[in-house]
């Protein structure tokens, strides 16, 4: 039986792990400022980004889904496995070996082990690489000729990894059996059924394309028939839900398109996979898929968080809008037909979110062609023109709906009319639904009054609840008040005192405006973040009494927990790990947000607020030792220190005067009239140190 991971293996990969790089396979991050990098949440749907990270720090937290956690806790979440699976994710993803306790092997993890998901994953690569290997074979003559015919070269065949899955019953189990794989493993990752007699491949007498995702990880495949006499009558067959692979998360093509989309601000949405090699070959280089099914929300959320939420300030936008030197972005193109099915498929898109479909358009070719076939015909140039001719998807399911009705006479006036107002009544936007509104009751020619009544009976029947697109954004996303780098935090005391209680308002575990509490608040965040800022001789005077939040207290009681202050030579993420540990679940949350907040203070962990930090340069969580504090930074905590330090002599000297006033007169009462006095000194030297710090 395997043990646990040895400690200081786990250490290693948290070493290595890159915190952006990992989040930014699936999320769009945006600088916010002091080594902040925002997003929206991959865990929960949201419109306006909420989730922080802070590589730095190697600790990510949601604002408004709770989340939180260091890099170990995003693989759990997102790949939803255990702590061990991902630690072996990781360390596979690293090239770091692992060492087990009690595991008698001394080389590592023993042969045939290791997480499921990581071994799901190694026979889903170990299957591509076989199926590609087929493609060449006398016997994938069909699939070469299918290929060929849809004017697909071998090198781009290679390029999209097309493969070939044999017509025999079982030679795909046969090489992954050779390779080590269990019979348990090859049906767990979707590639082979059980039957009567034993396993048998799933995928046979097909062309296959590779399902990847974003990070180009192989979770599933497509398929489509070559032979009449295939068991199995559809067309294409995609990969069951598995562990791997589920239908409604994954996007074909994702793992080509992620950096353009992110870069364009655009995602073409088509039906097939040759539709997707079309259009990469034509230069839209935004084309992705669904594999075997409508889209749906789940890729909506995939989606919205490449291409990430438009502000301007504190007001959100919504509709296409213009990204610097692409002449088509910040919008989802769909090629639907334009028969039934095709206007089908965009009724089912139309009841997508209305800030997701603000930015959505149709693309329809002449005579109903799908990309590839349009490119076969009509060449690259007649792709490219489809998508830029694109119109919005609002437009195209209300003239739709008009198209069928003679608008000749009145019963058909009508007619259209009570067809478009239940589509313009789902239309959220108050702006949006009104400006539809008047531009059907314009075309089909009935007044605009009427037209506006029955759009209204049709959104109080379907109880549609009025949204204003460009309201403004939630608070903690307001950045008007930042520091900009390079500025000096102490020039305006106001502004600053300003950004302070933004904090304090802004955090989620403990709602309260209290100068107090902001003291404490900004002290713990700064000791999380930077601990080499606190000066340990002031650190170690302070005791429990020092602190009146009893989020703060407990903290306090973690810290100590911990081991008090880390040494310099701590490793960064070690130490907020131990925080975590020490702090327990109830208060991780507490430290995930303060080790994301933004301090009032100058410049980033990374020495400019625009660009990611790169491995093992200094603000990066891979960096060997917590990093050195800045003189604002070292500053801006003293200044804290002296205030809880100066609170808690407050606190004693009010106890002491309060117990003088009860003794009789005597050497007790003398004695403690000395130690008041010493503690009144001690407070206007710590005051006088404040004064010095500051205007120094």
């Amino acid at each position: 039986m395997v043990g646990m991971i040895k400690k200081e293996d786990v250490e290693k990969v948290r070493a290595a792990a890159d915190l952006y790089d990992i989040v930014s396979a699936t999320v769009t991050l945006k600088p916010s400022g002091t080594g902040t990098y925002v997003g929206l949440c991959p865990f929960h749907d949201e419109k306006t980004g909420s989730f922080n990270v802070r590589p730095s720090l190697g600790v990510w937290h949601c604002f408004g889904c709770g989340l939180g956690g260091d890099v170990f806790k995003y693989v759990e979440q997102s790949e939803n496995i255990d702590f061990r699976e991902a630690v072996e994710l990781l360390a596979d993803k690293y090239h770091i070996e692992l060492h087990y306790e009690n595991s008698g092997n001394a080389a590592g993890r023993p042969d045939g082990t290791g997480s499921k998901r990581t071994r799901l994953l190694e026979a889903c690569e170990e299957a591509q690489r076989f199926f590609v290997s087929q493609i060449l074979t006398q016997e994938a003559l069909p699939a070469r000729k299918l290929l060929g015919g849809r004017n697909f070269s071998q090198a781009d065949c290679e390029r999209f990894g097309c493969g070939y899955a044999p017509q025999g019953w079982d030679n795909l189990v046969r090489h992954l059996a050779s390779k080590g794989f269990t019979q348990k493993e090859i049906l767990d990752a979707g590639l082979a059924r059980q039957g009567q007699r034993g396993i048998y491949d799933y995928f046979r007498g097909r062309v296959t394309w590779p399902i990847r995702d974003s990070t180009g990880r192989t979770l599933g495949f497509g398929a489509r028939k070559l032979y009449e006499d295939d068991q199995i009558a559809a067309k294409y067959i995609n990969t069951p839900d598995t562990q791997l692979y589920r239908k409604t998360q994954v996007l074909y093509g994702i793992d080509l398109a992620k950096s353009a989309i992110v870069k364009k601000r655009q995602v073409v949405i088509v039906e097939g996979y040759t539709d997707v090699m079309a259009m990469h070959l034509a230069g839209i280089d935004t084309a992705i898929a669904t594999c075997g099914t409508a889209f749906g929300a789940e890729h909506a959320k995939i989606v919205r968080r490449l291409i990430a939420d438009d502000s301007l300030g504190a007001v959100q936008l919504v509709g296409p809008l213009k990204v610097k030197d692409q002449p088509l972005s910040s919008r989802i193109v769909f090629t639907f037909d334009g028969d039934a099915a095709g206007q089908k498929a965009a009724l089912h898109a139309f009841g997508l979110d209305s800030a997701f479909l603000s930015q959505t358009f149709v693309a329809v070719a002449d005579d109903n062609l799908d990309p590839c076939d349009l490119r076969i015909e009509r060449g690259n140039e007649a792709v490219r023109s489809l998508i830029a001719h694109a119109k919005p998807l609002y437009d195209f399911v209300i003239d739709a709906a008009i198209a069928r009705f003679d608008l000749t006479y009145t019963p058909g006036q009508v007619g259209a009319m009570k067809a478009v107002a239940p589509l313009v009544a789902q239309i959220r936007d108050r702006s949006l639904w009104d400006a539809y509104a008047r531009k059907a009751a314009g075309r089909i020619g009935v007044d605009l009054e009427v037209m506006r009544r029955e759009v209204m009976t049709a959104r109080r029947q379907m109880h549609v609840r009025d949204e204003d697109a460009y309201a403004a954004k939630r608070r903690f996303q307001n950045e008007a008040l930042r520091v900009e780098p390079g500025t000096n935090p102490y020039a305006n005391p106001a502004a600053r005192k300003a950004l302070e209680r933004q904090d304090a308002k802004e955090q989620a575990y403990f709602k309260i405006d209290d100068a107090v509490f902001i003291a404490e608040q900004q002290f713990m965040a700064t000791l999380i973040q930077v601990p080499r800022a606190i000066d340990r001789t002031m650190f170690s005077q302070l005791t429990l009494d020092h602190f009146m939040s009893p989020v703060f207290r407990t903290l306090f009681q973690a810290i100590a927990a911990a081991g008090g202050l880390p040494s310099d030579d701590t490793p960064q993420g070690l130490w907020m790990h131990n925080l975590t540990k020490a702090g327990g679940p109830m208060l991780n949350q507490v430290i995930n947000e303060l080790a994301v907040m933004p301090l009032p203070l100058p410049g980033d962990d990374t020495g400019n607020g625009a660009q990611p930090p790169q491995p093992n340069v200094p603000g990066n969580a891979a960096a060997v030792q917590l990093r050195p504090a800045t003189k604002e930074e070292q500053r801006y905590a003293s200044e804290l220190l002296t205030r809880l330090l100066d609170m808690g002599f407050m606190r004693q000297i009010g106890l002491a005067k309060r117990r003088m006033v009860q003794l009789p007169d005597g050497e007790e009462k003398i004695a403690l009239l000395g130690q008041i006095t010493r503690m009144e000194t001690a407070r206007k030297d710590l005051q006088a140190q404040v004064y010095g710090n500051t205007v120094g």
